[in-house]
């Protein structure tokens, strides 16, 4: 084979390998921080190893969940305000686990960028460290793509993989029956849903990212970026106290759509939109953007990041255990016949 003078290299083309072996070594620490029992091997191989009889489990069956963090990085690209978009892609998914009532385990991350850039991408991957080791799941390895043509240069987007287990016959949902009491656990504001109209709100206010936020002591940008809430622990230990029959994350669709997802057929559920305040946040979406209820219960989480349906006789022993975790909960509905859910009062 003969070498042509002024040949082509990959970085011509855009990808800068040496970029990428440095992000890995810049992020071995933040990864390390969330080691746990039954990681076995992580970064730097071609598959991470995982260990289940280390992890403490005899008959386990495992659990997955993907999700991104959808346009709301949008919002983070164009303030630079990168640093917790890793925890939402986090939440995102272990979030989804506990509803099964499966406990995370690890993490895989994948970014892709039309232009690597090493002290960006640590940021966004050490943000994605810090929500697993809230989550108490180890960031076991991940990929990173330079995709050039694909994005433009600051332009990049975040998937996420989280695996989970139980031992076999501890699945949720189960046992859900007539009578059943539904606690809501406040979210910490939009978390990572509904972005698509948060950003359309927001044009049609003529706001800039850097203004200050009409519902909040902070510039826009970062109040709607405040991080998706991790529920993790608090609801694992509610589970393991018993008397948890379902839990349902209450991400894009609202009450409306996850809710009967936890459900049996021929039950719903009913519930009292005056059992809890309306965030800020969200007076202001609707008032701005002129929605109704039923819009805003479709399509944001409306200050209910997490439902869990209980047993009536230990509904409120549930509710203390989750206030003493640091919830922010309260008994918003009843579990009835019927499908679909149905609303009584008003959002205030």
């Amino acid at each position: 084979m003969s070498i042509k003078k002024n040949g082509l290299s990959y970085a011509d083309a855009g990808v800068d390998i040496d970029a990428g072996t440095a992000l890995v070594e810049a992020i071995k620490p933040a990864a390390q921080e969330t080691h746990r029992p039954g990681v076995m091997a992580g970064l730097g191989g071609f598959g991470a190893l995982f260990d289940l009889r280390a992890a403490g489990f005899t008959d386990p069956i495992l659990v997955a969940a993907t999700d991104g963090v959808g346009t709301k990085l949008r919002i983070g690209i164009d303030t630079g305000y990168l640093d917790d978009l890793g925890v939402d892609l986090v939440a995102m998914c272990v979030n989804d686990l506990i509803c099964q009532g499966a406990t995370p385990l690890f993490f895989l991350d994948y970014l892709a960028t039309g232009k690597l850039d090493v002290a960006t991408a640590t940021r966004i991957v050490t943000g994605i460290a810090e929500g697993c080791r809230r989550a108490e799941c180890a960031l076991i390895g991940g990929e990173t793509a330079e995709m050039p043509g694909m994005y433009a240069p600051q332009d990049f987007d975040l998937a996420g993989f989280a695996v989970g287990a139980m031992e076999r016959g501890a699945s949720l949902p189960v046992g859900v029956a007539t009578g059943d009491v539904i606690l809501g656990l406040a979210s910490d504001g939009v978390h990572s849903n509904g972005f698509s109209l948060v950003r359309m709100v927001v044009e049609r206010a003529g706001l800039d990212w850097d203004a200050p936020a009409p519902f909040a002591p902070l510039a826009l940008g970062a109040a709607l970026l405040t991080p998706t809430r991790l529920y993790v622990r608090p609801v694992l230990n509610a589970i393991a106290q018993g008397g948890v029959h379902a839990a349902a994350h209450i991400t894009g669709g609202g009450l409306t759509e996850n809710l009967p997802r936890v459900l049996p057929e021929g039950l719903g559920a009913e519930i009292d939109l005056g059992t809890w305040r309306l965030p800020p946040v969200f007076e202001w979406l609707a008032h701005e953007g002129g929605l109704d209820q039923g819009e805003l219960l479709k399509t944001f989480n409306a200050g209910i990041g997490m439902a869990l349906v209980v047993a009536p006789d230990r509904a409120d022993a549930l509710c203390a255990t989750l206030r003493d975790a640091g919830e922010t909960v309260c008994a918003i509905g009843r579990v009835t016949e019927g499908n679909g859910l149905r609303y009584t009062g008003t959002l205030q």
